[in-house]
């Protein structure tokens, strides 16, 4: 049951709690632990080591600065952070599988500190080899991250965030998962509302300063179609085409947006978008 006194505005997902002050703390010390987790891992993704063993890792980092994984366990999900390579879209299993020159990867951490989740992905080359169409591919969804990330501000709508996404990608030539989608966090991993990264100017919920929420486009080279693997989790693109995803944890301000997952050591470029 909601606490009557949060305030909140209605959508069709249900209510969207609208934030203060204090909560800001409490997501911004989540959001930075979460981003200095994706920092620490960058000079591990080599080519030869395991997924198993680069999860491994962002799990005792995370639990070493007193925070805890938030997939570990959620709705049974096995392991600390999601890791998908190629042609996986997104809940890739870590495991035995090493990486190999030329291979991009998705790491995707979510980490909560003091009951705050902090949620953001981001992409790596693995090794000197990739090819050009993936690493078009990796800065076409980084750039639609920002483009979606710019959008945000009081008065403008879900709608439109979507928009700047898929206009972007798919006039590079690429093209927007519709399966999955971002979403509203907080004290809740999961919770309204849904971003989706295609959509219509001016539809959709209107955004209002204290809205937290995810915008994490997934971009495939080829087809949107996705099919879920047998282990329950695992998303690939029907057609084997690459995929590549990018993530933040954001805030709607008065002024704009606040990114709360922006890299500590400025290692996604992100500084541009930023809001007060």
């Amino acid at each position: 049951m909601m606490d009557t006194n949060i305030v909140s505005v209605p959508s069709s997902e249900g209510p969207v709690i609208l934030h203060d002050a204090a909560d800001f703390v409490g997501m911004r010390r989540a959001g930075r632990l979460a981003a200095e987790v994706l920092d620490y891992i960058t000079p591990f993704v080599q080519p030869g080591v395991t997924t198993g063993e680069l999860d491994r890792l962002c799990d005792v980092f995370t639990r070493e600065r007193g925070g805890i994984s938030a997939p570990l366990g959620y709705k049974g999900f096995p392991k600390a952070t999601c890791i998908s390579l190629n042609h996986v879209v997104c809940h890739g299993i870590p495991g035995d599988r090493r990486l190999e020159e030329g291979d991009i990867a998705n790491v995707d951490v979510t980490v909560i500190v003091d009951g705050w989740h902090g949620d953001t992905s981001r992409m790596f080359l693995v090794g000197t080899k990739v090819s050009l169409k993936a690493r078009r591919l990796v800065e076409v969804t980084r750039e639609s991250l920002r483009r979606g990330i710019a959008a945000v501000r009081p008065g403008a709508t879900l709608g439109d965030v979507g928009h700047a996404i898929q206009s972007y990608a798919e006039g590079a030539g690429f093209s927007v998962v519709r399966d999955f989608c971002g979403h509203g966090l907080g004290t809740t991993f999961h919770t309204a509302p849904s971003v989706m990264h295609y959509g219509q100017p001016g539809r959709g919920l209107v955004l209002r300063p204290g809205m937290f929420f995810t915008i994490e486009p997934m971009i495939n080279a080829g087809r949107h179609d996705v099919k879920i693997l047998d282990d329950g989790w695992t998303a690939v693109t029907r057609d084997k085409s690459l995929s590549a995803q990018a993530e933040h944890s954001l805030a709607v301000t008065e002024e704009g947006c606040e990114i709360f997952t922006l890299s500590p050591q400025g290692l996604d470029s992100f500084s541009e978008v930023r809001g007060p």
